[in-house]
């Protein structure tokens, strides 16, 4: 029983293992490189907008395997409307990013109309934003700059999106950034442990006490670790918190609402949930216009780093939080995947990024790289499902 508990146990965490193992294999090749605080810092700035974007494709994913191929497009757009509000018209910080956000949900609410009450098929109505929106995107990028992209934004702007929390200067230990990472580390071992201790009390499944001291002592470690690196590298970096805030905020939704148990049902049996009272609809129109909200948050999180709005802004994201959720478990026939695991999948998508980058592969040659990544998640996932039937 000890041996199957514990391949279970191993093939629970199969992703995080593989992270960890890739992680250390870069380490070794970039001479600790990797370990710098820079590269804490530039890898959570670099993968912002996948873990954003990958939250809303998870949520696309589980209604059934559907995907939103115009995100990465849509990105293009909306950083041109962006660059019209606040360089071209000098509009105020504030009021371009409700503009954007509007922009956003009007998209949302009209790709969720067509989907969900038309029964035009995903990836062809999201294939027509795809096409359309950067072509839209880069003519009003050329009609307000002779250049072709529209820069710098506001400071205030890139503040928000790109900013730090009480900044110190590289090489100064930041005390707020570690005492922040001590109080979140606390966080993560209460919740562990508060979970188990309502399980149990209510009759369910739960880790052993080993398990759980195990599971909340490497979280909290990780959570300093990350958080003692940032310390040393000018404090903590606001698209973290906008990543981190996410992330919580969609756990909760997917795991502890019954709205979030409704996307399971719909991608496990959309007829079956249907019979049951479930207004399937309206679950498919959600999950679209929650892509579109998502999307508007990541170009926010792109053009501020990037502190420009230019024609290939965005290109391949819709790709990138595709494999950040298969690489994570999500399956690709609806149904099945965590908020978590999009999280693993999307980091070591972006340690494979970063280690390659520092090692100065050749960029053919990081395309084949993740290609196979994907491929073998992909077949991990079927080979596993197998075995369980």
């Amino acid at each position: 029983m000890e041996n199957k508990s514990f391949l279970a146990t191993l093939k629970k965490n199969a992703m995080l293992i593989v992270m960890v193992l890739v992680y250390l294999f870069f380490l070794v090749l970039t001479k600790g490189g990797i370990f710098s605080p820079s590269s804490f810092t530039e890898l959570i700035n670099q993968n912002a907008y996948v873990y954003i974007l990958g939250v809303g494709m998870l949520m696309c994913m589980l209604t059934g395997g559907n995907i939103d191929l115009s995100c990465g497009a849509f990105v293009c757009l909306l950083g041109a409307f962006g660059g019209v509000f606040m360089i071209v018209r000098g509009m105020g910080a504030g009021v371009s990013i409700l503009l954007m956000l509007l922009i956003g949900v009007v998209y949302g609410v009209i790709l969720g109309f067509l989907i969900a009450y038309v029964h035009i098929p995903p990836w062809i109505a999201t294939l027509s934003g795809f096409l359309a929106f950067r072509g839209l995107g880069t003519s009003i990028l050329s009609n307000n700059s002779k250049t072709g992209s529209l820069a710098p934004f506001p400071v205030a702007f890139q503040n928000i999106f790109y900013g730090r929390v009480f900044p110190t200067e590289k090489g100064v230990f930041n005390w707020a950034c570690f005492i922040f990472g001590l109080l979140a580390a606390a966080a993560v071992v209460l919740v562990i442990f508060v979970t188990r201790k309502n399980r149990l009390a209510k009759g369910y499944e739960a880790d052993s006490i080993r398990a759980a001291c195990l599971k909340s002592g490497l979280g909290a470690a990780v959570i300093i670790l990350v958080m003692t690196k940032l310390s040393l590298d000018g404090g903590i970096p606001t698209t973290l918190l906008w990543v981190a805030g996410i992330v919580l905020v969609y756990s909760f939704i997917t795991g502890k609402t019954t709205i979030g148990r409704h996307f399971y049902v719909v991608g496990g049996n959309m007829e079956a949930a249907r019979l049951s009272g479930v207004n399937t609809r309206r679950i498919m129109f959600l999950a679209y216009l929650n892509m579109a909200v998502l999307t508007a948050i990541a170009t926010f999180t792109v053009i501020a780093r990037s502190q420009s709005a230019y024609a290939d802004v965005g290109k391949n994201f819709e790709m990138d939080a595709i494999s950040a959720c298969v690489v994570g478990g999500v399956s690709a026939s609806g149904g099945a995947g965590t908020v978590l695991g999009m999280v693993i999948g999307a980091t070591l998508i972006g340690i494979i990024n970063l280690g390659m980058s520092l090692i100065s592969l050749d960029a053919n040659y990081q395309r084949v790289v993740k290609g196979f990544v994907l491929l073998a998640a992909v077949v991990f996932d079927i080979l596993s499902k197998k075995k369980e039937r």
